[in-house]
Formats: C-alpha cells, sequence, structure tokens
C-alpha cells in the first residue's frame, strides 16, 4: 500500500508539472504574441532594407515566426507596393535597400516589383541594390535601381531565357499505361504531357511568340535602367553569364562592393553615425497599425489552381483555390457598407469546370453590390480567365499569361500497368457508359463521342459568357479562343483585357469608379488576412477537399519539385478527373 501510495503521489506530480508546463509554454507563447502586436517604432532617416527571398505570393502565408527569430513569412506582392509607395512619401524613410535572392517568382509579378522600384526612384531617395549569386530574375527588377552592386567573388547568371516543356509519353509507354485526352480548342495542350513526346505545331508557335516577348521586354528593361542601347544589351547578354569583374566592366553593374561597404556608403550618404536600419516586416507592421479605415478597398486574392470545396475558414493556405470559402468572401465583401470598392487579384492557371462557374456567378453577384476591378497577376488563365467574365474592367500586366479559352478532359488507362504488376480488375456494370471513366480501359467510340458532346458544350458556354462580358459577338471571340495562351499586352490589343499595369493602374481605376478624390488615400483591406500561429490555434479547421493529407506530405523536405507541380501545374485537380479549364502550361523562366 505505501509503495502503490506513492506511486499515486508520484503520477500526480508528474501530471501536474506537464499541466504547468503547457501554461508556462502558452502564456510565453501568448507573451511572445502580444510583444509583435505592438508596432516598431520606425525611427526618423531609416533606411529600409527590402529582402525577397523565394516565392513571392498573392495570398499572405500564415505567419509562424516569433520576435526572437529571424525567419518570417513570405512578402506578397501587394505588401511590396503598399511597402514601396509609402516608403517613398515617408519622412521617416531616407532610403530603400533592395537586397534580391534566390526569387522564383514569375514574370508578371517581376514586371510589378519592378515598377514599383521604379515609381519609389521618382521620390528622389537613394535606392541601391545589392545582388547576391543573381540570376536574370533578380537582375531584371535590380535595373530599376539607381545603383547596382555585387560582391567581387560573385556571378551574374545573366545568360538569356529559355523555356523547356516535359513529356511522360514515352515512359508511360514503358509503364504501359495509356492516356486518352480529348479538348476543346486546337491549343488546348495540356494532356499532350501524356501523350506526345515534342511539342506540338501549336504549342511550339505559342512558346516561341512567348519568349520572343518577354525576352524583348528584358532587353528593353536593362537597356533603360542601365542607359544603354538595346542592341549592345542583347549582345552583352550573348557573352553570360558574368564573372563580378566582368559584369562591371559591360557596365551591367555599376560596382563591386561587399555588403559592410555597401552599408558603410549608405550611412555616408545619409550623414549617419550608425546606419538606422528597418525591415520590411517591420515597416510593414508599422503601416498596418497606423492604417486608417476611410476609404477601404477589399483587396481579395485567388490564387492557385481552381476545385470545389474548402475548409470552413477563409481560406486554406495550401489548397489552391477553392470555390466555396472564395464564394463565402464575395460575399461577406458585398455585405460590408464600410467597403467602398473591390480588387480581385486572379493568380490562377484555371482548373475544375463547375468550381470556376461557382466562382463566375459569386463574381457577377459581388458587382451589383460593389464597385469591382480585375487585376491579374502571371496567371488568369482558362478557368482564372473564365471567373473575371463579370463584365467588369480587366487590368493585365504585359506578361500575364491569360485566355486559354477551352477544355479539356483526360484520364488514364491502366490496363498495361496492372499486367506488368499482376494486377488483374474484373467487373458488372449497368448502363450504356457506367465505365466511361475506368481506368482499366480506353474509351470506346461511342464514350469518345459522349465525351466530346460535353466537351463542346462546355466550350460554347465560356465562349458566350467571354462574349457577353467583352460585349463582342460569339463570332469575334471565337478565332482568338481555341485554348490560346496570350501575353498580356496581346490579349488586350485582342480585346480580351481592358488596361496594361499594375496595382497602380487598379488602385485609380476603382478609385475613379467609387468616387474616391485623387487627394485621399485608399486603404486596402487584404483577404484573406495574414494569419498568425495564435490565429491557427484558435480557429477550427475542417478541410473536405479530401486532399489535406497529401498537401501535408508534399511540404517534406527534397519534394519541391512535386508540390510546385501539385499547386502551380494544376496536378491536384488534374488528378480529381472530370473535364477542366487549365492552362496548358505553366511557365518557370531560368
Amino acid at each position: 500500500m505505501l509503495i502503490s501510495g506513492c506511486m499515486g503521489k508520484f503520477l500526480l506530480g508528474v501530471i501536474a508539472g506537464m499541466i504547468l508546463l503547457l501554461i508556462l509554454i502558452g502564456g510565453g507563447a501568448l507573451f511572445f504574441l502580444s510583444m509583435r502586436a505592438k508596432p516598431p517604432a520606425i525611427s526618423s532617416g531609416s533606411t529600409l532594407i527590402l529582402h525577397l527571398t523565394g516565392d513571392v505570393p498573392e495570398k499572405p502565408a500564415v505567419d509562424l515566426s516569433l520576435p526572437f527569430l529571424d525567419e518570417r513569412s513570405a512578402t506578397t506582392v501587394e505588401e511590396v507596393w503598399n511597402l514601396l509607395h509609402r516608403a517613398a512619401a515617408d519622412a521617416r524613410i531616407s532610403a530603400v535597400l533592395f537586397e534580391p535572392e534566390g526569387v522564383s517568382a514569375g514574370w508578371a509579378k517581376m514586371e510589378e516589383i519592378r515598377a514599383d522600384l521604379e515609381q519609389f526612384r521618382k521620390s528622389g531617395k537613394p535606392l541601391i541594390a545589392y545582388l547576391k549569386a543573381p540570376t536574370t530574375r533578380e537582375y531584371y527588377m535590380a535595373t530599376a535601381c539607381s545603383k547596382i552592386y555585387l560582391s567581387p567573388s560573385d556571378l551574374l547568371d545573366v545568360k538569356g531565357l529559355s523555356l523547356e516543356t516535359m513529356y511522360f509519353r514515352n515512359t508511360l509507354d514503358k509503364l504501359g499505361v495509356q492516356v486518352d485526352v480529348e479538348h476543346a480548342g486546337k491549343y488546348k495542350d495540356y494532356g499532350d504531357m501524356f501523350v506526345r513526346s515534342s511539342m506540338s505545331p501549336e504549342t511550339r508557335e505559342v512558346m516561341t511568340d512567348l519568349i520572343d516577348r518577354i525576352f524583348g521586354e528584358l532587353i528593353n528593361a536593362i537597356a533603360r535602367g542601365r542607359n544603354k542601347d538595346a542592341a549592345a544589351v542583347r549582345a552583352a547578354i550573348d557573352d553570360g553569364p558574368f564573372l563580378a569583374a566582368e559584369a562591371k566592366t559591360a557596365g551591367l553593374i555599376d560596382d563591386l562592393r561587399y555588403e559592410d561597404q555597401v552599408l558603410d556608403e549608405l550611412k555616408a550618404q545619409l550623414h549617419q553615425s550608425e546606419l538606422k536600419k528597418v525591415t520590411g516586416r517591420d515597416y510593414q507592421d508599422s503601416l498596418a497599425a497606423g492604417a486608417g479605415v476611410r476609404n477601404r478597398i477589399a483587396w481579395i486574392v485567388g490564387e492557385g489552381s481552381i476545385s470545389r470545396g474548402g475548409s470552413i475558414t477563409d481560406f486554406d493556405v495550401d489548397g489552391g483555390l477553392e470555390s466555396d470559402p472564395f464564394d463565402r468572401i464575395l460575399e461577406k465583401v458585398g455585405k460590408d457598407k464600410d467597403i467602398k470598392g473591390v480588387i480581385v487579384r486572379i493568380d490562377s492557371p484555371g482548373g475544375e469546370v463547375a468550381a470556376s462557374d461557382d466562382m463566375w456567378r459569386a463574381m457577377n453577384e459581388l458587382r451589383k453590390k460593389k464597385k469591382v476591378v480585375i487585376s491579374m497577376s502571371d496567371y488568369a488563365a482558362s478557368g482564372g480567365y473564365y471567373m473575371a467574365m463579370s463584365g467588369d474592367p480587366i487590368v493585365a500586366y504585359p506578361a500575364t499569361l491569360t485566355g486559354s479559352i477551352g477544355v479539356v478532359f483526360g484520364k488514364p488507362n491502366l490496363h498495361g500497368l496492372y499486367d506488368k504488376l499482376g494486377i488483374t480488375k474484373d467487373s458488372v456494370s449497368r448502363g450504356r457508359f457506367a465505365r466511361i471513366e475506368s481506368d482499366y480501359e480506353s474509351l470506346t467510340p461511342e464514350g469518345r463521342e459522349k465525351l466530346r458532346h460535353g466537351i463542346d458544350a462546355n466550350y460554347e458556354d465560356f465562349l458566350s459568357k467571354v462574349a457577353t462580358a467583352r460585349k463582342k459577338p460569339v463570332p469575334a471571340i471565337e478565332p482568338i479562343a481555341q485554348g490560346r495562351v496570350w501575353l498580356g499586352s496581346e490579349a488586350r490589343a485582342n480585346g480580351l483585357v481592358d488596361e496594361i499595369g499594375g496595382l497602380d493602374k487598379a488602385v485609380d481605376m476603382i478609385r475613379s469608379a467609387a468616387g474616391i478624390p485623387k487627394d485621399q488615400e485608399v486603404n486596402l483591406a487584404a483577404y484573406p488576412a495574414r494569419r498568425t500561429i495564435l490565429d491557427l490555434l484558435t480557429e477550427s479547421r475542417t478541410p473536405d477537399s479530401g486532399d489535406a493529407d497529401l498537401r501535408a506530405m508534399l511540404k517534406m523536405p527534397g519534394l519541391e519539385s512535386l508540390r510546385t507541380a501539385w499547386k502551380d501545374a494544376g496536378l491536384r485537380v488534374w488528378m480529381r478527373g472530370g473535364m477542366l479549364r487549365m492552362l496548358p502550361f505553366t511557365i518557370q523562366i531560368r
């Protein structure tokens, strides 16, 4: 009995200790979070350090950082815009040091960032770029700065642009896998990766046009930023990549410096004994704390491949663009009397037909209640373009990938693979087309005809909605449809978008539509807003899209390429089956 009593007291002590530890941890977390709730003080004469790395998303990720850690969540495109515009007019900010490193943003997003840097430069304040292992991406943005510095032993990896497409036909043949693909529109070649081993003539036509136009913009941007002739820049790029000294000799950078030397130079230029540095996140926090409620414009982000479903929260951070939570956001904003207008920011290659249609409906309902402007990012194609067909004005970047008006369907026949693995399937069915999506047989001629009927009907519906929204007859839309992907500059010429520009243009347009005077400040209210670790701990999340476990698995180290394909190339929605309004490809320029 004595032993038993001692053991009971021991276990009770352990349990009490664990409870106390949890209370202390929770209290400590709340303490640090409360510290972060207090906006940092910005000193007069501060230098804003704008460090960009990795993806520059449209939708803010969950901020899991704590005050004593350097690691912070990625800065969004809207936050970069806000930081640089506010810094230009903020008397407390005397200079900006731009440090892009390993940026993986698309070309349209980089056009936005470069334009924001150019706008800041007009303030007359020093704008200096310090590059670390720069590629074409970082250098393109940095050419908007008044000075560009590089470490003496570094490399300027600028050597032109290349687009590659990957095909799995030969691999699938070896595995005994066949894929049936049907599409409406001769350029709707999303399924080509499964049925071809090289580009189709239509794909090569589009790819050639895309790279020529983007490369031309790169050349012109460097020429403007470095005060050089375009032909000279084109010739110089043919000699890339460049050792640091070679880059200086070619006039692509201003000088060779170590980072501390750049900081010392800024300190001397600003006549300071110690450089007053402020990080982008701290400056953003200070701006957010001072944001007013006057002239609130909702900034709604739709990012990722489109699918139905979603969590019960506003947006599932890793789930792409899910129709249910997106529709709820539009409904919520439509009822908010304090919101004077809405900018819907789309960065989507498309996805499921029904989900795209759900969001198209919600967009059309929103426009009955609010003034709306649609701003396109890297992608607003196929289903991403479809959802924008509300009749509201559309702004795109010159390099936005848009259009792709078409429908595609694909399904695998794994019979050959099952034979290699010793797997057999047997079945009974009722209904002439009950097995139309079976992975054990190819489409029958009758099944293919049935499928074509559905695809063609969806394509005609797509054409009709575009024609109505763009106020043109269907015969005028059909020749520029066909699943063809257009750059924003081409889409403007073809009447698929209204204006070329970025956030400045979108804000000016919504300001005008909402009747906000030019001398009054506009406050963008982000939807979804950035969430913290405390939000995660206190909110209830019930994903119902069926792929939450796989999303978690794809976060494991070493799966970056698969994670990118799952999120950006639309494999998440492709694997669900059914008809898709999907961009034929995604582009990563290296």
